[in-house]
């Protein structure tokens, strides 16, 4: 990867771009706020927002789709029949949901879309990433590095091969420590031994992330309630307090025994499996819940999944112990770690990870 920075000297402002919007009057009311460059064409139904699509050629289709949900979800649907037509595919699309729905969020990262927002939202955060998303697509073919990151990437065969290595030699090793703490598990509270949820990992590929269950059941359904205990919840530049990243203080979630397997890292171990199976490598940046990976919007939405997904990582070895990391800064450990890792630095930060498993973290 070239260290050139490229600078794209292409002004949105001074551009007449297309929207073509499906959905209802409360879209509608979040276009009217968007700034007069911008040219909108609304449809209420896919029937018409389809037909709209099909009477377009090539130099006529608009630069942005923006889609609303419907209580069905069958605007998913629709994105899905326009990402088969080798016409429309590279479009951007950004959807706009008007409620809370992890199964949408999933669907929408499974489509590759470009954006998801869940109303009510500030407008100005709509209107900095449709213009980045314009630039990156204006700038795109000057970024060979970035050209398919999403379809292409694969990790470095010397990597892919200590990975696969050490995975098996840890599995093998720490077989008897993993079936006494399934055990203990079982005997401790109810529910399944192992935790599995879907993660966004390397050029958004989405897998099943294990680890061993350190909270009670139904954990997952009860975050929202906790909000303000989370960590990364505190002021940004833009004196924004909606974070990124979800990590609680003292969350009332844990078990008895989840404490002392996070304590001593025990509850990351089956993630071996994750590394053996190729959806993760030992050293990388760690991968995200959906409802994390959907809210990385910002111009450094990309960067951060360049690198591999890991079990340990950059961020893990700065971090460790400390109340006070921010969600930028943690962006800033994962966005160099990407376009930084080699090697050697994988067994630096592996060396550096021992010391810090069995330090106390303060949450």
């Amino acid at each position: 990867m070239s260290s050139q920075t490229v600078k794209p000297s292409y002004q949105i402002e001074s551009l007449q771009l297309s929207i073509a919007f499906m959905g209802t009057e409360q879209g509608a009311s979040i276009l009217a706020e968007l700034p007069s460059h911008y040219t909108i064409e609304a449809f209420p139904s896919p029937e018409g927002f389809y037909e709209y699509l099909s009477d377009q050629s090539i130099l006529t289709l608009p630069d942005i789709i923006l889609i609303e949900t419907d209580p069905q979800g069958s605007c998913f649907d629709l994105i899905e029949k326009i990402k088969t037509n080798p016409l429309w595919r590279d479009l951007i699309i950004v959807v706009i949901a008007n409620q809370k729905n992890r199964d949408w969020k999933l669907r929408a990262l499974q489509l590759k879309i470009h954006d998801y927002y869940i109303v009510p939202f500030p407008i100005d955060h709509l209107l900095e990433r449709l213009n980045f998303l314009v630039k990156f697509k204006l700038v795109k073919p000057q970024l060979s590095w970035l050209e398919n990151a999403d379809v292409t990437y694969k990790l470095p065969l010397g990597k892919k091969l200590f990975d696969l290595v050490f995975s098996s030699l840890g599995i093998m090793l720490l077989s008897p420590v993993m079936l006494l703490t399934a055990l203990l598990i079982k005997l401790d509270s109810k529910g399944p031994v192992i935790y599995k949820s879907k993660r966004v990992g390397t050029g958004y590929n989405i897998f099943d992330f294990y680890k061993f269950r350190s909270m009670r059941k139904d954990a997952d359904t009860e975050l929202e309630n906790f909000a303000e205990l989370n960590r990364y919840r505190m002021p940004n530049e833009n004196n924004e307090t909606e974070p990124a990243f979800v990590k609680l203080k003292n969350d009332p979630r844990i078990t008895r025994l989840g404490a002392l397997l996070r304590k001593t890292s025990i509850d990351e171990l089956p993630q071996l499996f994750n590394v053996l199976k190729g959806e993760m490598s030992l050293v990388g940046n760690r991968p995200l819940p959906l409802y994390e990976a959907e809210m990385l919007t910002s111009n450094e939405w990309s960067q951060r999944f360049l690198g591999p997904a890991g079990v340990t990582g950059l961020w893990q070895i700065k971090s460790r112990g400390k109340n006070n990391v921010s969600a930028r800064e943690r962006k800033k450990f994962d966005n160099f770690y990407a376009s930084k890792y080699s090697f050697w630095f994988d067994v630096e930060i592996l060396i550096k990870t021992l010391p810090v498993i069995f330090y106390k973290e303060k949450i």
